[in-house]
């Protein structure tokens, strides 16, 4: 017997269309680096949209060339993210906090023809333009219009490209569902960033599956704050779930300050907002400072909700923004796994348990999503049971999740196959589950820092540090810090003879590491000599013992 369903392909553009068709009056929120707020209806942002699409075909855009994007969170970014893969392109999203060299090497390696770029971050372009050189750089006003002027000829103007567009007429390039739309690098956990290409399919399917009323739960009736970045795994997927239902989006811009947010919380109360812990970190302690010392300043939306993910939620922070009527909901998952993985929700298991019990599972990762098969396999090979207490490595696979990475060859320490030939991708997350399918991570099997959702390389640091004339050894670890979760500490162990100031050891990461100054160790800590195993590796678990803070 064969099905009677219509095999219609997933594609992007049909999200588009409906978006154009049926919300024509949703709308689209700004704000711009001086904090004023610029609006379009999903109308408009429909026209722009397909005039971006068609502009890029003038420029002769390729099937499956890439498009970088190098923009904050905003309405031409998410015009990005629909109309260059409606030209058949590719979105490459360049992550803006990472080092200059960095960011010029990743583009270099996805072979970006295009990029489109803040006027606002021009600067931070002009540092790594000579490593990697584009076709065509498209600069988006978003100073405002009136900066436009005087643009030096090297650039294009994204509004006089969208301007002299033949809109009406542009057709949509043919295409496969398995076709790629978007591109993000890995944050370069394992030495070096790593593409990930997803598909039409995968990304509608994500966005079907983050939909559900356990998971992102987006309805028309909602207002999406994204303030995780949209050159984060496409800021969680959220915009195309968004764009599915009509949501009203609220873009911070630049402004992710606690102070910006919440005043932009008063002037477009969202019903959803997500990010990385360090973000509601911070805006709980002004939120909270403020109402002794500036009473009635902030409210916090009504029913708001929260999705809190790039790094573990403390549970002590669940608690306080539940005191003011804001439930946080933690989710993991990576660029992987586009990259709703897990989410920790209410189960009906769960419904006569006490309220610590409630905020002891909010502070787990959560259950896997449906679609996503995960298990955890032990150092033994064998699959963990679901008792809660044995760990092993987090392992997944699913129609949303990588089975490769661009342009590098399938190795057994980042995939592995199962006796039914089944792939599985290999997280290099450590964690236990329970019997109700609540995923608690424990630890991580490579030895990394993970700040503000961002993740910081602890062996690129090290090998940086140990080109110093002065250093013999260094080993880098994580220490806990309140505001961004993690930061690096440094072990350096000097030459005979030898030293160094911390600043010095900055300039040199700075300068001759690459590293943003971010990435920078927050202390350095003299010993004698590194601790090591019995196989002759750093030994970070001592290391840990004589520096847990």
């Amino acid at each position: 017997m064969k099905t009677t369903m219509m095999d219609v392909p997933l594609s992007l553009n049909d999200l588009l269309e409906r978006a154009g068709r049926y919300f024509a009056a949703s709308q689209i929120v700004s704000r711009r680096p001086d904090k004023s707020l610029v609006r379009h209806s999903y109308a408009q942002w429909f026209r722009r949209t397909r005039a971006l699409g068609a502009a890029l075909r003038a420029l002769g855009l390729r099937k499956g060339d890439r498009v970088a994007t190098l923009c904050w969170n905003h309405h031409a970014h998410l015009e990005c993210y629909f109309g260059i893969p409606a030209a058949g392109g590719v979105m490459h999203t360049l992550n803006l906090r990472l080092a200059p060299g960095e960011i010029g090497a990743i583009a270099g390696d996805a072979e970006d023809r295009f990029l489109v770029i803040d006027d606002v971050l021009l600067p931070l372009y002009r540092q790594f333009a000579h490593v990697h050189r584009f076709e065509r750089v498209i600069v988006f006003p978003f100073s405002g219009a009136e900066h436009r002027e005087g643009m030096p000829g090297e650039f294009t103007d994204y509004e006089s490209l969208l301007a002299g567009a033949d809109e009406a007429g542009f057709t949509y390039a043919p295409h496969d569902e398995r076709d790629p739309v978007s591109m993000c690098y890995t944050s370069g956990t394992t030495g070096r960033a790593k593409g990930v290409a997803y598909s039409h399919r995968s990304t509608i399917l994500h966005s079907l599956v983050g939909n559900q009323p356990d998971y992102w739960c987006m309805k028309n009736t909602d207002v999406l704050l994204p303030v995780a970045p949209m050159f984060h795994a496409n800021a969680w997927g959220t915009p195309y779930a968004a764009v599915m239902m009509g949501v009203k989006l609220v873009f911070p811009g630049p402004h992710l300050h606690p102070d910006d947010l919440l005043d932009l919380m008063q002037l477009e109360p969202p019903t959803l907002a997500l990010g990385v812990p360090t973000i509601w970190m911070s805006m709980i302690q002004a939120y909270e400072r403020a109402l002794t010392e500036q009473p009635g300043r902030w409210k916090l939306p009504p029913g708001l909700r929260s999705l809190v993910g790039g790094a573990a939620v403390p549970e002590a922070l669940i608690r306080a923004f539940h005191r003011h009527g804001v439930w946080l909901q933690q989710g993991w998952g990576m660029t992987e796994t586009s990259p709703l993985a897990t989410v920790s929700y209410a189960r009906a298991e769960l419904a006569e348990a006490g309220t610590d019990e409630r905020y002891r599972r909010a502070a787990m990762a959560g259950v896997p999503a449906p679609l996503v098969d995960l298990r955890l396999r032990t150092d033994a090979g064998l699959d963990a049971p679901a008792d809660g207490r044995t760990m092993g490595e987090i392992q997944v696979r699913g129609p949303f999740i990588t089975g490769s990475y661009h342009g590098v060859p399938v190795t057994a320490d980042k995939f592995t196959d199962d006796a039914d030939g089944r792939n599985w991708l290999r997280t290099g997350d450590v964690a236990t589950i329970d019997e109700l399918g609540f995923l608690r991570i424990t630890d991580r099997t490579k030895d990394l820092v993970k700040s503000g959702g961002e993740w910081i390389s602890s062996v690129d640091l090290e090998n940086a540090l140990m080109a110093h004339l002065a250093i013999a050894e260094a080993a880098v670890i994580a220490i806990p810090d309140e505001k961004w979760s993690e930061r690096p500490l440094a072990c350096i162990v000097f030459r005979r003879g030898a030293s160094a100031t911390p600043a010095e050891l900055n300039e040199h990461l700075l300068h001759e590491g690459g590293f943003a100054k971010w990435q920078l160790p927050d202390r350095y800590e003299i010993i004698e000599a590194v601790p090591r195993t019995s196989t002759g590796k750093f030994w970070k678990l001592k290391l840990r013992e004589m520096f847990p803070r």
